[in-house]
């Protein structure tokens, strides 16, 4: 195994879940340099003034406000900047106010670093992970969006309450747009190895088809409450960034359902999408075709044609 030491990260954008996400890289011990990056410059130097403070409990690490000069030997680009989707308005609503955005972030950022893998935060992060793809020029494995990981431990959570299992022994996947066309891939869900619908048959504490659907809903809805009820998401997004970047500091090949750009799996091309993928120290290292059922794979495409029509009004 290629032993590549991940040294280096800069996060863009020192926001809510850029700056959560630079605290769960300090407390990972991953990493031995984080970069804050953003516009705010005065935001930025509180950020890397109280993550600092905490430095005496955590493994050494250099974090520092920067400029764009300092992704320069970055690793990995976190972008986690732009427009913070407001009460009412779905990700997609964001998506020409954060394509200036990143026209602008990524054309800096490739001036300095043409060598680092590229993970985008921000939404609508499927479209943004796109323009990204497109702006950069960088292969298509190393333009990554965060996708559908957090969503994914959405369901798994709620699955995990619904069935009073630990959540790590749940193990299931939401596919395709992070976002309002996302899919539950319920044929591939198990619990300890058990198939829901044997699962299921087995328990009789619900009735199954309409728990499903409200737990499903409660997964897609859940940034939309959240941010009704405090403004704004980023702990568990933070955490999801962290699993992310772990997988490719460490070489761990990990199956997550990132998003990236897909070349006809599931029959889609030219959208980038999130469905189970290998993560390891190169980013994208394979897309899996997972056996889906019918109905998900028309779901899946329904999603990745959905992005598409968007995406084919932007600018780029």
């Amino acid at each position: 195994m290629n032993n590549k030491v991940i040294k280096k990260v800069t996060v863009i954008g020192a926001g809510f879940v850029g700056s959560t996400t630079a605290y769960t890289l300090m407390l990972s011990g991953l990493i031995s340099e984080i970069v804050l990056i953003d516009i705010n410059t005065k935001k930025a130097d509180g950020e890397v003034m109280d993550l600092n403070h905490g430095m005496p409990f955590v493994r050494p690490v250099d974090i520092y406000r920067g400029e764009y000069k300092d992704c320069v030997g970055s690793d990995i680009v976190i972008i986690a900047a732009g427009a913070n989707q407001k009460e009412g308005e779905t990700r997609i609503d964001l998506v020409k106010k954060n394509t200036a955005v990143f026209k602008t972030i990524v054309n800096e950022v490739i001036k300095y670093n043409n060598d680092c893998i590229l993970l985008v935060v921000t939404n609508p992060v499927d479209i943004l992970t796109y323009v990204t793809y497109k702006i950069s020029g960088f292969p298509k494995n190393k333009v990554i969006g965060s996708g559908t990981v957090l969503d994914t431990a959405r369901f798994r959570y709620l699955l995990s309450e619904h069935a009073k299992v630990d959540a790590r022994n749940v193990h299931a996947y939401i596919i395709g747009e992070h976002g309002d066309t996302e899919v539950p891939a319920w044929s591939l869900a198990n619990i300890a190895g058990i198939p829901m619908d044997s699962y299921c048959d087995d328990c009789h504490q619900c009735e199954e088809q309409i728990s499903r659907h409200k737990i499903y809903e409660s997964v897609k809805n859940a940034a939309y409450e959240i941010i009704s009820n405090k403004g704004a998401t980023y702990y568990a997004v933070a955490l999801a960034v962290r699993r992310i970047v772990e997988a490719i500091v460490r070489n761990e090949n990990s199956i997550l359902t990132v998003s990236s750009l897909l070349d006809g799996q599931y029959g889609l091309s030219d959208v980038c999408l999130s469905v189970p993928t290998i993560v390891g120290m190169n980013g994208i290292e394979e897309i899996l075709k997972v056996p889906l059922r019918e109905e998900e794979i028309q779901l899946l495409r329904k999603s990745g044609n959905t992005l598409k029509e968007i995406i084919n009004t932007l600018d780029i």
